[in-house]
């Protein structure tokens, strides 16, 4: 990617080689691949240099827009200063500050706690539902006991699912909530993370 300066000034990017017009002059594509570095800014074009320092997860963060800025001549594409998004529910307000409501009951805007919980409550649940005929033939067969194996799974399912939101709820900054979904290599040479995980299913 390049950009055309003129008196310290963006004037045109080009994503990819093309021809085009300057003070007059007819420039082909070729000067984007032929021509040295030191020829190209001769006239103005400048490529663009990356600082994408600033960017963060957007799963975690609101991001800027991509911005472009001249400067020691170099032009350079970088964002601004990341947000954070919120980790625990709002009430919705609107412009002039009042609350949101809908069928008059208040819209919540929803935070990043909530909604990594939610998460994890699909995947108990979607853990659990194989083996919920089990629970049901025991509540309505008489003398029939769920076998071991799928009780302690049962179990191990929930505890897990209740640690990981305690630990979710735990969290007082983003970064931190972040931190508890990275892997990282442990001293044996295993790939964990902070968070626990979910007993393998039962055949």
């Amino acid at each position: 990617m390049h950009a055309l300066v003129k008196d310290n000034q963006i004037i045109q990017f080009f994503n990819f080689p093309k021809g085009f017009i300057l003070d007059g002059n007819q420039y082909s594509a070729d000067i984007f691949t032929k021509w040295s570095k030191t020829e190209k800014e001769a006239i103005g074009i400048y490529e663009v240099e990356f600082d994408h320092s600033n960017k963060k997860d957007e799963a975690y963060y609101i991001n800027t827009n991509e911005q472009f800025k001249f400067e020691n001549n170099k032009v350079i594409s970088y964002f601004g200063t990341a947000t954070p998004k919120a980790l625990e529910d709002v009430n919705a307000v609107d412009v002039d500050g009042q609350a949101i409501l809908e069928d008059g009951v208040q819209v919540i805007n929803y935070g990043l706690k909530t909604e990594k919980k939610r998460i994890i409550k699909q995947q108990a649940s979607g853990l659990l539902a194989p083996t919920d005929w089990y629970v049901v033939k025991a509540s309505e067969v008489e003398g029939y006991t769920i076998p071991t194996n799928i009780s302690t799974f049962r179990a191990e399912v929930r505890t897990k699912s209740n640690e990981m939101e305690s630990m979710i709820d735990a969290c007082t900054t983003v970064d931190e909530l972040k931190a508890l979904y990275e892997y990282t290599e442990q001293q044996d040479e295993t790939i964990t993370r902070p968070l626990p995980t979910f007993p393998k299913e039962v055949i």
